[in-house]
Parts: C-alpha cells; structure tokens; sequence
C-alpha cells in the first residue's frame, strides 16, 4: 500500500506583494560572492574534509578570485578552530579577502568563535538564529517576542566581543535562519532588532543574509519576500542584502537569480552546489547565467576542468555530466538535426560577432572546452554530426549526397554494436565503403593530352589481367568516363564532382569526391592523392568498383 498523499503537505508561503517591481528589471552586474564551501559544504559531507582537503580548496577559492571566503564554525569543532588559526598564523589571507566565520546566538560560542579569529585583519562574523513557526513554537517554545530577543542578545555579545578586539575591522553578518517559511513583517522586525544594535552606516554597514533555509516555495516567492524585506527595512543604504538559496525544490540558481532583480547585493553559495540534501546554489551555475548574458561574472571559471577535479577530490562527490555549464555532456549534440544546425552555424560565425550558434548559449571554448567533443556520434546521430567528425578530424569536406549514405552506414554500425561512435570508427567506415579505387579494378597509369580537347589513355588492372582504354571528354573525368564506357560497354554519367585539398603545403593531399550514375543506379565514390587527376580518376574507379560490388552482390 504506498503512503503518497499529497493531501498532508499546504502550499508554501506566498507574500501580498501587488506592486512588485522585480519582474521589470534586469540584472546589470554580478553580485557579491560569498563561498560557503568550507562550512556549509563541508557539514553536509559524510566524510568532512581534512586539513589538507580544505588547504587544497581554500587555494582554489582564492584564485578563482572570491573576496569574502566562509572558512567555518570554529565554535562547533576542534578541526574548524584549527583550520582558522592556521589561515591567520601562516598569514595565508590575502589582503583583499575576507574571511567569514558562522555562529550561534550563544555567548560561549561567540567568545570561543572570537578568539578563534584573534589577529585577522579582516572578519565577517555571521550570527544565526531560527525565526520561522515552527522553529518558535516546536524547538524553542518561544514566542515572537522571545524568539527576537534571542536575536538581539547575539548581536550584543557580538557587538561587545568585536569592540574588545579594535585591531581587526569587524563586518557583522546576520541571518534570520529559515526565512523562507518566517512571515516577511516579522523578519522584518527581527532584523531591525539587530540593526539597533549594531547601528550599521553606510561607512560600515552590516550583511543581512536571507536564506532559505529549506526551499519552501517557487522562485518568484522568494524573490517576493527579498523584495517586501528590502522595501519595508530601516537603514537601507547601511545594509549589504544578501540572499543563500538551497536546492530543495530544483530552484536556488533561478531563485538567487529573481533575488537579485528583487534587491539582493550580494549571493552565498558553493562550487558545483555541494551542500546539505539536495544542496546549495551552485555559484558557478549562476555565475555563467551571467556570463551568458554579456555581464562579466567577477570570477574566473575558465578551467572548469581544475574546479571539477578539486571540488570533486576534496569532497568526494562526483559531478553529474549535465550539471549545467560545466558537465562533461554539456555542449555535445547526439541528435542529428542538432549537429547538422551546429556545423553550419560553426561555419558562419565570425569571431567579432555576438555568438549565435544554435543549441550553444556560450562559445566552449570560453570553459577551455575544444570543439572535439561538441558533435559525438551515435545511433540517432545523422549527416550532419558524422559530416562535422569528417571535417574536425580529418579534414574532409564531404559533399551532402556523401554525407547521407555514409550517415545511414554509421547508424547502421551503431546500432549494431550498440553506443557512441568515435572518429577513428567512422573514417575507417568511410574508407572501407567510398575508398575503394584498387579492387577488384585499379588504375595502374594515364596520359593525358590537353591540347584544346581532352585525349585520356589509361591503363588499368582487373581480375583477368591489365586493359588499355582511349576516350575523349571535356576534362580528364570526362575523358576517362568516355574511355571506360567504350571499353566495358557501360554507359557511365557523372552527376557531381568536388575536390579539395587535405591539409595545407605543397605536400598536402588531395581529395576527390564523385557521383556517377549508373543506368538506374547512383553511386558514390572518393580517393586520395597527391595528384589531383589522380585522386578524380580514382574517386570514378571507386565508385565504379561499387558498382560491380552492388551487380555481383545483385547477381
């Protein structure tokens, strides 16, 4: 009997808000950042990191350029106090970062986090206490009023902690824990409790951070509730607002996103998302919405590769290939009709042009990704992928008619063998069915005369021993069509033809490509060669051979 009953769940908190103002604006300039890697990443883990582990990260954070860096609880465990202290013995801060330190609204964890942080030049101290109904009324058994004291009294020790310690400048972080299921006029007046307090300016303003705790409702509600927050606080212009989306519902990069265009300054999140359940905004996901949109992110995420090795070394925690952005399948079209629309548009785009490439928002090559694996070939693949393999890899520009035969033989491969086909597969396919100028009929020499009209003498081999053929034509194709014609008493059209060169140099190659039509038949033929003549002559002796192989197979 299954127990799924959506009868015992309510909607989630909705906010009176009939003259929104966030739907009409766009966001201009990235925000803030804030890692929480080091704590809030690091507590959801099932093995927390190591000393080494968290050395390894905090190197990385720091060199994709993040300016405020949570390093941990240090109230809360031993290995985080230590963490902290080594940052600021071996003078491993750098002067513009800031590092941020999470604490209860309890006097012995704030002095023990304090002492933690003696000798920084610089801290963020964030205190935290729960304001939502069922925090009050289940965990504390505290009403409002008792619940905002709790608030208060934590930014007084704070306050009194900081002034104790005039040497560091001190920014002061709060958060009204699960704000997302708190009613939006009473974290209000929580938050203005605080600010009384601690009587931020706009000289030395405070961070409010709003997070939701647990994703509780749809995007467009949380960017609700920052907005009536930001248009109903005091002192405005003293606060840096900032906003921790988790991903409880799928949402937290489109929530911190409509947070932004509701008010939010500043954005708290982790690399890649790692965080409790279903875990945090992934900051590189919402960075690279950004970038998509011509706003220069702040941050510097060109070698996704070293991000995903470290965060995943670190953690543990293998990344999915279609995390957003950065995913290793992200950028690689299997679908046919996808691959044919890349390969042209690749072909059009110009370098000082906006990019506009079909199913590519962004350039790989901005994530350091080559285009080698944008096209990858399958069973459902079609011309166009197996078309772009030819030209990326081995340089050839085959012709449409080419391309539809050889994409129903690859498929024809992939499905029975079942998965991907690589490069090497189809070239080898390619070779194996087009490629085919040396049996059973091979041309051993020619000499042509292009004295206004064009005289072909050509000597080839076959099953029964070497043949002399004469023929005339308008170019040396024509020529040697009419020869073979004469010869084996088979009338042969040539329906199209295209050359070109395979590499560059006076060493390159070059390739033919040909369509012969034989009585009711067309059939398809290409050769290689460093003599061009050579390579035309051989692409119709390919498809001619084709042709014998389709008769006899026929027969």
């Amino acid at each position: 009997m299954t127990c799924f009953d959506p009868r015992k769940y309510r909607r989630g908190p909705v906010v009176d808000l009939p003259n929104r103002r966030w739907p009409s604006r766009v966001v201009e300039q990235a925000p803030i950042w804030a890692s929480v890697d080091l704590r809030d990443g690091n507590q959801a883990l099932l093995e927390p990191m190591g000393v080494a582990q968290k050395r390894r990260l905090w190197v990385l954070l720091v060199k994709l350029g993040f300016k405020e860096i949570e390093i941990g609880f240090p109230a809360a465990s031993q290995p985080d106090f230590d963490f902290v202290r080594w940052l600021i013995e071996e003078d491993k801060i750098p002067e513009d970062v800031t590092v941020q330190v999470l604490v209860q609204a309890r006097e012995d964890l704030i002095r023990r986090t304090f002492d933690a942080l003696e000798g920084a030049p610089r801290a963020i101290v964030h205190l935290y206490n729960s304001t939502s109904p069922v925090q009050r009324d289940w965990v504390f058994g505290q009403e409002r009023a008792g619940v905002k004291a709790i608030a208060r009294q934590g930014a007084e020790w704070v306050l009194r902690e900081a002034q104790r310690r005039p040497a560091t400048r001190w920014t002061f972080q709060y958060s009204p824990e699960s704000f997302t299921a708190t009613e939006p006029d009473y974290a209000v007046e929580v938050c203005e409790a605080v600010l009384e307090v601690w009587q931020p300016t706009p000289q030395r303003p405070c961070i409010v951070n709003l997070p939701a705790t647990v994703e509780v409702a749809s995007p467009n509600v949380f960017a609700d509730q920052v907005e009536y927050f930001a248009t109903h606080i005091s002192r405005r212009e003293a606060i840096i607002l900032s906003v921790h989306t988790h991903n409880d519902r799928g949402g937290a990069a489109a929530a911190a996103e409509l947070a932004l265009l509701a008010g939010a300054d500043r954005v708290e999140g982790t690399l890649l998302g790692n965080g409790e359940r279903t875990g945090n905004l992934d900051i590189v996901t919402l960075a690279m919405n950004l970038y998509s949109q011509g706003i220069d992110p702040g941050l510097d995420l060109s070698d996704p590769d070293e991000i995903v090795r470290v965060v995943e070394e670190c953690t543990g925690t293998a990344l999915h290939p279609r995390h957003p952005w950065v995913g290793e399948l992200v950028y690689t079209a299997f679908s046919g009709s996808h691959q044919d629309a890349i390969r042209k548009c690749l072909m059009r785009q110009s370098p000082d042009e906006p990019w506009q490439v079909a199913y590519l928002p962004i350039d790989p090559r901005d994530l350091g990704r080559s285009y080698q694996a944008v096209i990858r070939v399958n069973s459902q693949s079609g011309k166009g992928g197996v078309a772009f393999v030819m030209e990326r890899d081995f340089g050839l520009n085959l012709p449409r008619w080419m391309q539809v035969e050889l994409a129903r033989l690859v498929q024809s491969q992939s499905e029975r063998r079942g998965g991907e086909m690589d490069s090497e597969s189809i070239h080898r396919i390619f070779m194996d069915h087009f490629v085919v100028d040396r049996t059973p009929v091979r041309l051993l020499g020619y000499r042509l005369d292009r004295n206004g009209h064009d005289v072909i003498e050509a000597r080839i081999a076959g099953p029964d021993g070497e043949h002399r053929l004469r023929g005339e034509g308008e170019g040396a194709m024509a020529a040697f069509v009419d020869a073979w014609s004469g010869w084996s008493g088979q009338p042969v059209r040539i329906l199209d033809y295209q050359e070109h060169a395979i590499g560059e140099g006076t060493d390159a190659e070059a390739i033919a490509y040909v369509q012969l039509e034989l009585g009711s038949q067309r059939i398809a033929g290409a050769a290689i060669d460093r003599d061009t003549v050579a390579a035309s002559l051989g692409a119709v002796l390919s498809a001619l051979n084709r042709g014998e192989v389709r008769q006899a197979r026929a027969a």
